[in-house]
């Protein structure tokens, strides 16, 4: 007889989530994925000045923010008719590298690899290291004194649980260091948006501020540091977990979904914008022996409200998108839309990424028996950071050229003011994968905004067709032999880097109080 459970909230993600999964004979028969945050920044933009949303969209989260802001620009600089100099782009890309080191970093250590450890295991190591002493004797302590949270997991460990002292210590220790260099990167993109979170540099037309000869050093000195650290560490972190002890998990590819992916491609290598660092595509079906690519047709996306907490609408394209809310709509469970590309749910992310470039690295471990799943989506995660920082030393090589050179500019300052009318879409490959910002502006002033983000994609709920999303249909079949400890469950989730978070509570309007839901 099936079980069904619910994890709510799900923890170490950004936003409120609520997972529920049906089991039956120790596997997930069945998935509903339920976003428990409302995001009305939207209707918030309706009536302003549009060079206001860059700034505005920032404010969708506090993790995330330089996304937003840099695809809100891009969808400004298509609706303003501004073209951005090759000298703000490359400062752009700068901006938007750090965000990538740190965010993949920390999404491994801090938020997904406790998942895979035993954290008792420390207690055993009898190694003779002095920095894994010290993290010993404090593991220890918190144990003694019952206070080992963050590190404790809320699950029980598993059959597929890293309990070998030496490298479970070695984990936490990275965790440690990864915080360290959290904090690094996050300096090197206040370099050039003069502070974080909430960049001020990214606009209409460009980026605000010269760079100078400082800056440069002062960003390839930390740089230097992220590299030595991706390389020496967070890499052969997650290839020594991924090939090793969660080897299993990934021959099994749990956690696959649909096998659809899309990434609208993403960051020139140069200004002529030929080659990009992440190359657009699409995959319907994906066939690992014979990987076929669409071209992304930007007008083939349509959201679905069939199962949102939001006014009942046939699917339509972003650009004619609204946000009117029916908390009482009957059969909904979610505030996340359901987005769609041909009718089809689709993963955004690294693995999607990764997939579409053909990334030889990755290719490496499918030829050698890893399925596309959660351990992939890690793996690629790792790999694309290394991609991003060899990208970086390339921008900050050309970016001392052109400051040097004639004629240098950040800003097409001619397309300021805005235009009467018009309308533009901004795409960005974020780190947790797709997003896109759309804007009309009547009046000079913002007729209508919206964006789909990431999460939108792949934590979407159900669709008309009934067809889930890609959260819940990469939980289907994943192994939970005791409903009481339903770890690969949050595995999975997790391994997708979810963020809800890019939402805001609903306000009542009479009380201005957080409205509470009961959850059952």
């Amino acid at each position: 007889m099936a079980k069904k459970i619910t994890i709510d909230p799900m923890t170490r993600i950004e936003g409120h989530l609520k997972i529920e999964v049906e089991i039956e004979d120790g596997k997930v028969k069945d998935a509903w994925s339920s976003g428990t945050m409302a995001r009305g920044f939207e209707a918030l933009l309706t009536g302003k000045d549009p060079r206001d949303a860059s700034y505005v969209t920032s404010r969708f989260c506090g993790v995330c923010y330089s996304v937003h802001q840099i695809a809100s620009a891009r969808a400004l600089d298509a609706a303003f008719g501004a073209n951005v100099p090759w000298g703000g782009n490359l400062i752009r890309n700068l901006v938007m590298g750090a965000e990538y080191i740190y965010d993949h970093m920390i999404h491994f250590y801090q938020l997904s690899a406790l998942d895979y450890i035993d954290i008792m295991a420390i207690a055993e190591y009898k190694g003779k290291d002095k920095d894994l002493l010290a993290v010993k004797d404090k593991i220890v302590g918190l144990v003694m004194a019952k206070d080992t949270y963050p590190l404790t997991p809320r699950y029980e460990p598993d059959d597929f649980s890293v309990k070998d002292p030496d490298i479970v210590i070695s984990a936490v220790k990275h965790y440690i260091d990864a915080l360290k260099m959290n904090a690094k990167a996050r300096n090197m993109g206040a370099i050039w948006g003069g502070r974080t979170p909430h960049y001020q540099n990214i606009v209409v037309g460009g980026v605000t501020s010269y760079p100078d000869i400082n800056q440069v050093a002062r960003f390839r000195t930390m740089l230097d540091e992220q590299a030595k650290f991706v390389e020496e560490v967070y890499i052969p972190d997650v290839l020594a977990f991924g090939t090793g002890p969660l080897w299993p998990l990934a021959k099994l590819g749990v956690g696959g979904g649909h096998y659809n992916y899309l990434s609208y491609g993403d960051f020139q290598k140069d200004s002529k914008g030929e080659a990009l660092v992440f190359p657009s595509g699409v995959i319907i079906g994906l066939n690992p022996a014979d990987i076929k690519i669409d071209a992304f047709d930007p007008d083939s996306i349509t959201e679905s409200v069939k199962y949102s907490w939001y006014k009942e609408n046939n699917p339509v394209h972003p650009y004619k998108g609204e946000q009117i809310f029916d908390l009482g709509k009957k059969d909904a469970y979610s505030f996340v839309k359901a987005p769609r590309y041909k009718g089809n749910a689709m993963e955004v992310g690294p693995l999607a990424r990764m997939i579409i470039a053909k990334n030889p690295t990755l290719l490496d471990l499918v030829s050698k028996g890893a399925k596309p799943g959660a351990v992939a989506r890690h793996a690629a995660r790792a790999i694309e950071t290394k991609l991003m920082v060899d990208a970086c030393y390339t921008w900050l090589d050309e970016l001392l050229t052109e400051m040097t050179g004639p004629g240098f500019k950040i800003h097409d300052t001619e397309h300021w003011d805005p235009p009467d009318s018009g309308m533009g879409s901004g795409f960005h490959e974020a780190p947790r994968g797709s997003l896109g910002h759309w804007v009309k502006v009547k009046n000079k002033k913002i007729d209508n905004y919206q964006a789909v983000v990431p999460s939108t994609w792949n934590a979407s709920p159900r669709c008309e067709n009934g067809t889930r999303g890609q959260y819940e249909e990469s939980l289907i079949g994943a192994p939970v032999p005791d409903p009481e400890n339903p770890i690969n469950v949050v595995r999975i989730i997790r391994s997708f880097d979810p963020c809800l978070a890019c939402a805001i509570h609903i306000i009542d309007p009479n009380t201005n109080e957080i409205r509470k839901f009961l959850i059952e």
